[in-house]
């Protein structure tokens, strides 16, 4: 028996530490997180929008190489490309440093550079995926994008807007824009 378990050692799949940062924000949202390397792209989406703080109710796709890999059988019909539960990270990703993209809600068009920072053994009692580290809150949904984000940062900001008091409604009254917390995905 203790080469079955040598062999099962041997077979466990690795953890990757992967930085996600939301382009075109200044300062900086961005997340830490750590998800085993063998998953699928759409596993692993659902992580990203977990961590960033999305819905995922909107369309969403990875750009890898040239390669867009949707999450239904319609996107790809209709835009071309593949599925993304058909496609392992480990075979997107595999060497730190590497970079793809993740684009979420066509509409406001968020950006995601996705960074393979490190390759780590499975740490014993550690619950996988996890969200290690991470700046600011992420932006509301349907807010139009970076440049309507901005629009509405700023009106949060200045009580004498006349539109501070109706977008305080929507994001909410606890809406805090520095605000993140880490916490499992």
């Amino acid at each position: 028996m203790p080469n079955a378990q040598c062999s099962i050692k041997h077979h466990m799949s690795k953890i990757y530490q992967i930085k996600i940062s939301l382009k075109g924000i200044t300062p900086p949202i961005w997340r830490r997180i750590e998800v085993s390397s063998d998953i699928d792209l759409e596993q692993f989406a659902n992580n990203l929008i977990d961590a960033m703080g999305w819905h995922g109710s909107h369309l969403m796709c990875f750009e890898i190489g040239g390669e867009e890999y949707f999450r239904d059988e319609e996107s790809v019909h209709d835009l071309g490309g593949k599925l993304m539960h058909k496609t392992k990270l480990n075979k997107c990703l595999s060497t730190p440093k590497q970079k793809i993209r993740f684009a979420y809600d066509f509409g406001d068009d968020w950006q995601h550079d996705v960074v393979l920072e490190k390759i780590l053994e499975v740490s014993p009692g550690v619950q996988y995926p996890r969200c290690t580290g991470g700046k600011r809150h992420c932006p509301p949904e349907d807010c139009g994008g970076v440049w309507g984000y901005q629009e509405i940062l700023e009106a949060l900001k200045d009580p004498e807007n006349p539109e501070h008091k109706e977008l305080l409604e929507w994001v909410g009254e606890g809406f805090d824009a520095e605000g993140f917390e880490v916490g499992g995905l």
